[in-house]
């Protein structure tokens, strides 16, 4: 029973630290499960259904906030919807899924730990290479249970292509239609989520709804940033070893 208590305190908690930058929290709701070994079987349909809510919700605060731009996000949605669809709807096995999963949460680690958000001049997308990397990001999506947020925001910055609060809403409903894709896709192959999903959703939602409200008000957590970083490393370790 207690241990179930920490398993929600831990989804809350990663709710509304990354909904407040715009992101679902996949990757932070991954290496939940896979600390509190959840079997990977539930962990993807689980991950895409919680992104869903929180994105949506943090994409609701962002937009009315004046930052969306429906021109930087089309390129980058319009292969990797149906490439989440696809991606989800292969079947991997348990221990490959185990190593790619360590492998993205080590790179959301390196995104959290070593990348710094800086504002300058955003300058026109390249079409091209928007269009490449929403098919791959959105392929991964589906496949691995993440909205691919944590990976596309980091991009927007260094390319140049957005603001910083432009990046959240953009992540923010990138991970929601990839998710929600990525859903329609596992629900082919049969939808699976863990038993307490409903639980997790509420939490999911209040946590959103928290976050996305102290990302408004340019709310920062440094030090939050690097628990979580340390939970997501020891996480990705841990399937390393497991698989």
């Amino acid at each position: 029973m207690e241990t179930e208590f920490l398993f929600f305190i831990a989804i809350l908690l990663t709710s509304i630290l990354y909904s407040s930058v715009g992101h679902g929290g996949a990757s932070g709701y991954l290496a939940v499960m896979a600390l509190f070994a959840i079997p990977p079987i539930y962990m993807r349909a689980s991950a895409l259904t919680l992104n869903m809510f929180v994105a949506g919700i943090s994409f609701y605060h962002f937009y009315r906030g004046g930052h969306f731009r429906l021109k930087l996000l089309l390129p980058f949605v319009a292969l990797s919807i149906p490439m989440s669809f696809l991606g989800a709807r292969v079947d991997v096995n348990p221990n490959t899924y185990k190593i790619i999963l360590g492998v993205f949460l080590l790179m959301a680690v390196i995104r959290m730990l070593f990348f710094t958000k800086t504002e300058k001049e955003t300058k026109p997308i390249h079409l091209p290479l928007a269009l490449l990397f929403g098919a791959v990001l959105g392929f991964f999506s589906g496949m691995i249970g993440i909205g691919g947020g944590i990976i596309l925001s980091p991009l927007l910055l260094l390319m140049g292509w957005a603001s910083i609060k432009e990046t959240a809403a953009i992540s923010a409903i990138f991970i929601f239609l990839n998710s929600a894709s990525g859903i329609l896709g596992v629900m082919a192959q049969g939808f699976e989520p863990i038993s307490s999903i409903y639980i997790l959703i509420v939490l999911g939602i209040i946590g959103s709804m928290i976050g996305s409200r102290l990302g408004q008000k340019k709310f920062t957590s440094k030090y939050l940033m690097y628990v979580l970083s340390f939970v997501l490393l020891f996480a990705s370790f841990k399937l390393f070893y497991l698989s």
